[in-house]
């Protein structure tokens, strides 16, 4: 551990607030459209005295990003800046970050800490099956896993029987990626005749995507492995912003000397008392290319007392403000129905989410698959009724089950896509 992981809550908040100065200095002199942000808002830098002052400052969006696509947000010129990664920009314009030599380093040293937080160490050969390219993911954990000295097999994503052999041939023993696309590795093994708890893997960091508690233990059991949960996004650095440890498993230690949280009600906007569930707002304290001011991430979560590391821990995402459906006026989140489909013996964690509108009421369909070994219609059935049941009692809403064969319900080699709306627009 570096000195800092075990430093008192008082030398953590000094270094904080230090940070902090220098980043809301650099943001107004470096990035008109932070000066114009805080002027609009009648603060400057030297209005921060203390961490409680961080909430007089305005929030940054994915909108501001888009909105100075491509570079306006950059606070040092191009010839400062060694990489850009960029979102998907499915949605958009793609969110586009960049990075200077320093927070290249930077971010190569949080996430070579994150993968010792999992357990990793220099003897680990690491199999990563996180996208390469504009997505931070690969990348982002292959500098990493480099800088502690593992053995990286950069794969990405695609060609799962190939992964399989690679990951038996080389004998990896350590896997990262997102949660659903290591479950598909898993099935393509069982698919080929081999149990996937006899390989030689033995830990694993998952991310990218919301999952819980329900889905850690298929991975642990299925694969034989300790699994860690692995946060970040690009907009604040990458993968590597929040990381679990191997030896409590209870959350994502957020790093805290390089990124400051506050939890916000959405709503609102007013920052919410320590333990209170709401979404996680971030401000760098290191990032010289894109410094980010109160970054609201839209991921719901809570903050909770440090344990493994002298650093707060961030609960399960239970979901995204954004992500967030409404069925006749009951908020419904995938991670949910998730987590009720596999409390189901009979079913996979395969499923898709499809919400319609009939006549003026919405309309929830899950389709879920057997697992391979359910083929008679009685089970299917059984099935269908008990997670049926399930969403009904702890979520509250009435929907439609459909019980899908193996392999129906598609595949992703990164994000899973876990809702299709065909309510009108």
């Amino acid at each position: 551990m570096e000195p800092i992981e075990t430093a008192s809550r008082d030398e953590i908040a000094a270094l904080q607030l230090s940070r902090l100065k220098k980043t809301l200095g650099w943001a107004y002199e470096r990035v008109p459209h932070y000066r114009a942000r805080f002027e609009a808002a009648g603060v400057h830098p030297d209005d921060l005295h203390a961490l409680a002052d961080l909430a007089k400052f305005p929030f940054t969006t994915k909108t501001d990003l888009r909105d100075t696509y491509p570079f306006g947000m950059f606070a040092v010129p191009m010839d400062d800046v060694v990489r850009v990664h960029a979102s998907s920009g499915t949605t958009g314009k793609p969110t586009v970050v960049g990075y200077t030599q320093n927070d290249i380093d930077t971010w190569a040293r949080i996430m070579a800490r994150s993968l010792h937080a999992g357990g990793a160490t220099r003897s680990d050969i690491i199999h990563v099956t996180h996208g390469y390219g504009l997505f931070t993911g690969g990348l982002g954990v292959h500098y990493g896993a480099e800088r502690l000295g593992c053995t990286v097999v950069p794969i990405s994503g695609g060609q799962t029987e190939r992964q399989v052999q690679l990951i038996q041939d080389f004998k990896a023993t350590m896997i990262v990626g997102t949660p659903s696309y290591v479950l598909n590795i898993v099935d393509e093994m069982e698919r080929l005749g081999i149990d996937p708890a006899s390989t030689t893997l033995k830990r694993g960091m998952f991310g990218a995507e919301p999952w819980g508690e329900q889905m850690r233990g298929e991975l642990q059991t299925r694969l034989g492995i300790d699994a860690m949960d692995l946060y970040g996004l690009s907009e604040v650095i990458g993968p590597g912003v929040a990381a679990e440890c191997i030896e409590s498993k209870d959350g994502p230690v957020i790093w805290e000397d390089h990124f400051y949280p506050e939890i916000i009600d959405p709503e609102t906007g007013a920052v919410l008392p320590e333990g209170s569930p709401g979404e996680l707002v971030f401000t760098s304290l290191t990032k010289e290319a894109l410094p980010i001011v109160r970054y609201r991430t839209r991921d719901l979560t809570r903050l909770l007392p440090p344990t493994a590391r002298s650093f707060r821990r961030m609960g399960k995402i239970t979901g995204r403000s954004d992500d967030m459906l409404i069925i006749r006026g009951v908020n419904v989140f995938p991670s949910q129905i998730e987590e009720q489909i596999l409390k189901v013996p009979k079913l996979s964690a395969h499923y898709l989410l499809e919400v319609s509108r009939r006549g003026h009421m919405d309309e929830l369909d899950v389709r879920v698959e057997a697992k391979p070994d359910v083929i008679s219609e009685a089970d299917r059935e059984s099935a269908a009724r008990e997670l049926q049941h399930h969403i009904k009692a702890l979520i509250g809403i009435n929907t439609r089950i459909h019980i899908e064969a193996t392999g129906v319900i598609e595949r992703s080699t990164g994000k899973a896509k876990r809702v299709v709306d065909k309510r009108p627009k």
